[in-house]
């Protein structure tokens, strides 16, 4: 489960001067109110985050990554912007789309393979913006990414951290979204890990451990996929200590990467009870976070016979 930022305290007065953008006549007014909204929308904040009604926020969003986007028919190289849309995407694409896929397959199949296949364009969607913002970043970025993942982030700085991992996440929430169906995104998986890895390296303590939340499920891959599980239990703990346990996360992941692969009943069980014995209060800027990832552990262990078959 990726963390849920987007548009933040600012949401209500970007609106405002989004409305004075359409008034004004003057294109150096207008491109520096355009800049301003921009700006705006691409700060962090915790409007949505600290909610306490998920349907509420669901039905939100659309209406926010479409501003999103009609901002970016505007200002087209923004980079801040353009990693904040991917983000929003990837965010609303697995947290909400595909989270409700995950539930309809245990009673709705075909419903549920419908779901999930617009789950899948969201979050390619979400990919293209972190790629364009990955281009006006550092300009030949994706290609070099294909052909020689591992070196191709060299001018990479602490500041750019969010651009990597949303560049990261987009990308392995597709490839998670698309399963085995999408053979053609599973060969870009060593950029998943070259992004992740290069923004780790940059600082670690980002965004409170999402980085390696991120890396628990990157590290759960097979050993053809430099996976390893001593090393996705050992991201496992940093995010935890990062989090002061206060974020069900790490422990969802670790149960659907780890536990569910070995068919560990115990500690899956384990893990997933971990996950909902945290209080939402105790961390109230991420309560909707919380609260979703708890929605998703109630609904793994209501249907644990299907998902541990042994």
């Amino acid at each position: 489960m990726v963390n849920l930022h987007l548009v933040g305290r600012r949401g209500r007065v970007a609106l405002v001067i989004a409305a004075a953008v359409v008034l004004s006549s003057c294109g150096a007014a207008r491109s520096m109110a355009l800049k301003s909204v921009a700006g705006s929308l691409a700060s962090t904040g915790d409007t949505f985050t600290s909610d306490n009604d998920p349907a509420l926020v669901a039905a939100a969003l659309p209406f926010a990554l479409k501003l999103h986007e009609s901002l970016l028919a505007q200002l087209p190289k923004h980079e801040p912007l353009l990693t904040a849309t991917c983000g929003a995407f990837t965010q609303y694409a697995f947290g909400f789309v595909q989270a409700d896929a995950e539930t309809l397959q245990f009673d709705d199949y075909e419903k549920s393979r419908t779901v999930n296949a617009r789950a899948l364009l969201l979050a390619l969607r979400a990919r293209s913006y972190c790629w364009r913002a990955l281009e006006v970043r550092y300009p030949g970025t994706t290609a070099r990414l294909r052909d020689a993942a591992a070196s191709a982030l060299p001018r990479a700085k602490k500041a750019h951290v969010p651009l990597l991992y949303w560049s990261a996440s987009s990308l392995a929430a597709a490839i998670s979204i698309g399963g085995l169906d999408t053979p053609e995104l599973l060969i870009d998986w060593p950029m998943v890990r070259a992004l992740a890895e290069r923004a780790l390296a940059l600082d670690d303590t980002w965004n409170r451990g999402a980085l390696h939340e991120l890396m628990i499920a990157i590290e759960s891959q097979s050993d053809a996929l430099g996976g390893s599980e001593a090393r996705a239990r050992q991201h496992f703990a940093r995010a935890v200590e990062l989090q002061h346990g206060l974020s069900p996360g790490p422990y969802v992941s670790l149960a659907m990467s780890i536990a569910k692969a070995k068919q560990d009943r115990g500690e899956f069980e384990r893990l997933l009870k971990q996950a909902l014995a945290v209080d939402p209060e105790r961390d109230p800027g991420n309560r909707l976070v919380i609260l979703l990832t708890q929605r998703r552990a109630r609904l793994l262990l209501a249907h644990i016979d299907d998902l541990i078959l042994q």
